[in-house]
Order: C-alpha cells, then sequence, then structure tokens
C-alpha cells in the first residue's frame, strides 16, 4: 500500500468518525474493496467499549465495571472509564500492542510513572503501527486493554493520573 492509498484511509475513517458523531449514531461499519484480494474493512462506534472484530474467536471483555480483572478495592468500580479525568483514549482502531515486539518489556505498567510524549502502547491499524504518546505527565493507575486486543475509535486505553 502506498503512501497516497494511506493518507486516502486515514482521511476516509476520519470522515466516517465525523459522519458518526454529526448524525448521533453508535455505530457504522464500512467495506471498501480496491482489488480482489485488497480491501479496507473499517468499524467506528461510539460508547467507549472494547469489542473484537468479527472474525475474532471471542469478544473482549468491556473494560467497564464488569470487567472480573478489576481488583476489588477499586474505588468506583461502578464508573465508566472513559468518562475519568484522566483516560487516555483510542485515536483509532485497531489492534493493541503492550510492547514493542513480542517477548520484549512492556512499554509501562501499572503504577510505572510518566512524561508527556513517553510511548504507552502501539495500536497497529492497516497493517502501521502507531506508537500512542502519554498525553501529560503522571502515573499509570489502570491498564484497561489487553495485549492483542481489538480496539475501537474513543476506547479507553488506560488512566493516567
Amino acid at each position: 500500500m502506498n503512501k497516497k492509498t494511506h493518507e486516502a484511509d486515514v482521511s476516509f475513517i476520519q470522515a466516517l468518525a465525523e459522519l458518526l458523531r454529526e448524525n448521533d449514531l453508535t455505530e457504522l461499519e464500512v467495506m471498501r474493496e480496491y482489488a480482489e484480494n485488497d480491501s479496507l474493512n473499517v468499524r467506528v462506534s461510539r460508547g467507549g467499549t472494547v469489542t473484537a472484530p468479527a472474525a475474532a474467536p471471542a469478544p473482549l471483555p468491556a473494560p467497564a465495571a464488569s470487567a472480573p480483572t478489576a481488583p476489588a478495592a477499586t474505588a468506583e468500580p461502578e464508573a465508566d472509564p472513559a468518562s475519568h479525568p484522566g483516560a487516555v483514549t483510542s485515536p483509532m482502531v485497531g489492534t493493541v500492542y503492550l510492547q514493542p515486539e513480542p517477548g520484549a518489556p512492556t512499554f509501562v505498567s501499572t503504577g510505572d510513572k510518566v512524561a508527556e510524549g513517553d510511548t504507552l502502547l502501539i495500536i497497529e491499524a492497516m497493517k502501521t503501527m502507531n506508537h500512542i504518546p502519554a498525553p501529560r505527565a503522571g502515573t499509570v493507575k489502570r491498564i484497561l486493554v489487553e495485549d492483542g486486543g481489538a480496539v475501537e475509535y474513543g476506547a479507553p486505553l488506560m488512566i493516567i493520573e
């Protein structure tokens, strides 16, 4: 895929996200065919939940209060992580990777202090690895996604306070 096609795809996805917002839709799914074995499948949704694509063997749990891995000592287990003031949300639809390569240490762990601009994780979208930087300095309080899991646009990734 050349750079021009990649830029056109990014613009197309941004237009879909804007269409979703302008028409107060919760989800929009589009398949764009380029050639026989070349297509782009895009699903844009709102609501702050993490879901797996239809082809995945099992859906990921929503990172909300129903997540069974949340510790019992969490101060606000019923609160939506997307509404937390320290929430870092996904700027795109894709697959999350918490380390730079398989077997390497994770970029960050719960309790780590991060500086603004530090890489928190990678989101693979359209075969491109996108480093997601910390929007502000602080301490990683919660990681809300699983390595290798799918994320939607606007889904909360982690909490930094």
